[in-house]
């Protein structure tokens, strides 16, 4: 039995600078499946994504997957690319499964919690108020080059982490401080400055993109408060959900996030192309 990949459509020149590609997974010229390929939008040409691989269920189970998985690397290799990355929804095991054992790791996961109707008190003397500008400007300095050096660790060469994170933030925004939908908070407890919390307010949900309590106020729990506040924020603004990412390898920023009652709805998988 030989399984190919058999293109279905010419290579795509998408208008944000990507690849793209569809195939037909064959076992013997018979079609068994699809997988969808492409480039990163955000991490560039030097990564790749599996965006879809689909085994017809007769076909399953018998490793045609693993095959079609591979046969993916060699076109990714094909295209320069230096790494290969896919996004995994939590409750698929059988995937999870499958690219783990080609070698893929849990780079991030994506968590969710669905928010009640009454908002969360904050411990006493804690209080939150808006960031300045001048606090913002320092905090996209620094957030600039911390997330361009988290990118790094994880194997994105440095020209695609620094554009990465540039691009981000002029996306995300383009106002600055004065943004649509994004709050900026800084938390105050006793009078004292000890943390940050970035939060976008979306139609259906919000989402904290950053969060960090100052460096000299660690291990105090005000971790905790940011989140909360974040809730209060969400609920005050009539929005159902608060999401986040975690990075592998966070083990406090993942108790802290289970033990609030968040829940983990996908998981990003990424293997080096050596």
């Amino acid at each position: 039995m030989t399984t190919t990949l058999r293109p279905t459509e010419p290579l795509r020149h998408h208008s944000d600078g990507t690849l793209s590609r569809r195939y037909q997974v064959c076992v013997n010229s018979r079609p068994v499946g699809e997988i969808h390929l492409g480039t990163s939008p955000s991490l560039g040409d030097s990564v790749a994504r599996v965006l879809e691989l689909r085994i017809d269920e007769p076909d399953r189970r018998r490793g045609r997957g693993t095959v079609a998985a591979l046969a993916a690397e060699e076109v990714a290799r094909g295209w320069g690319c230096r790494q290969i990355e896919t996004l995994v929804p939590a409750a698929a095991d059988a995937a999870l499964r499958l690219f783990g054992a080609l070698g893929y790791t849990v780079r991030n996961r994506g968590m969710e919690k669905r928010l009640g109707a009454t908002p969360p008190a904050l411990p006493p003397g804690s209080h939150a108020r808006p960031m300045t500008e001048g606090e913002f400007d320092a905090w996209r300095e620094y957030e600039g080059e911390r997330h361009a050096r988290m990118w790094i660790e994880r194997g994105v060469p440095e020209a695609a982490a620094r554009a990465k994170a540039a691009e981000d933030h002029a996306r995300l925004l383009p106002h600055g401080l004065a943004t649509d939908g994004m709050i900026f908070s800084v938390l105050e407890h006793e009078g004292t400055r000890v943390g940050t919390v970035w939060l976008a307010l979306e139609d259906v949900r919000a989402y904290v993109f950053d969060v960090g309590t100052d460096t000299a106020h660690r291990g105090r729990g005000h971790g905790r408060t940011l989140m909360l506040l974040a809730e209060r924020q969400a609920i005050g603004a009539g929005v159902p959900v608060l999401g986040l990412n975690v990075f592998a390898g966070n083990a406090p920023a993942e108790r802290l996030y289970a033990s609030l009652g968040y829940e983990t709805v996908t998981h990003s998988l990424s293997k080096p192309l050596l």
